[in-house]
């Protein structure tokens, strides 16, 4: 399987930003400049990258058509993208203004049956599945939603499976508990959901600290890396991380 690493940058009121643990009460800001960044990425070789709107994950109508336009014309990523993603039509204007795939994560968890639906209507190959997991007492993968704050009610496995059986080609999982604290991936989760989805390209989100992180989660099985905190920090460069 392939190795994508895909720099990322996640958007509010304009603004490249970070969250910890995704608590918009806790807000790092990194500059209002998306768009250079996005050229540097491609100019240090990157060919995918993430872009993640903020402000519509949190009150739907996804708002980053116009900059994803513009980063698709000007700097030839290729772009997973996501938030707010509430219907079929979201999905089809992201994929009109440029993206080469539509992330789709809490409704993913609260509206399966739509959602698999959208696999067959555009193919999985435009969609990536988000499923930001927690480990209960138990030792169980749960699924938060609104905000985080109560549990679906299905587990990590057991929805994977079903978006894998469905012909889900990414899914990109976020350990909540690792988010925007670099505290370095969670490999025992992504072996565990490598073996459990074989022939899906498991994305490692969260914690990442610096290339023998890269390194690690594709050796653990992974089909990509999301970078966030790391990059903006500059305690990680790029090129390097591309090169692993």
């Amino acid at each position: 399987m392939s190795f994508t690493v895909y720099p990322a940058l996640d958007i509010r009121q304009g603004r490249v930003v970070r969250l910890r643990q995704g608590d918009y009460a806790q807000e790092t800001h990194y500059g209002d400049d998306p768009l250079p960044r996005a050229r540097a990425f491609a100019a240090q070789g990157a060919r995918w990258m993430h872009l993640v709107d903020l402000d519509a994950a949190r009150a739907g109508g996804y708002t980053l058509a116009p900059l994803l336009e513009q980063i698709s014309a000007q700097t030839g990523l290729q772009v997973q993208t996501g938030g707010g993603v509430r219907s079929r039509d979201d999905v089809a204007r992201i994929l009109d203004a440029g993206a080469s795939r539509v992330v789709i994560g809490s409704l993913a968890v609260r509206e399966p049956e739509k959602v698999l639906q959208w696999l067959l209507a555009f193919g999985p190959q435009r969609l990536t599945i988000a499923l930001d997991a927690r480990q209960d007492a138990q030792g169980l993968w749960q699924l938060p939603i609104h905000g985080w704050t109560e549990n679906a009610g299905v587990t990590l496995d057991t929805l994977a499976r079903r978006y894998a059986d469905a012909g889900m080609t990414e899914l990109l999982c976020t350990d909540i508990a690792r988010d925007g604290m670099l505290a370095g991936p969670n490999l025992a989760l992504y072996r565990h959901l490598a073996a459990l989805l074989p022939g899906v390209a498991v994305q490692a989100s969260g914690g990442v600290r610096d290339v023998a992180d890269v390194a690690a989660a594709r050796a653990a099985g992974c089909g990509g890396v999301v970078l966030g905190k790391a990059l903006l920090e500059q305690r990680m460069d790029l090129g390097e991380a591309l090169a692993c």
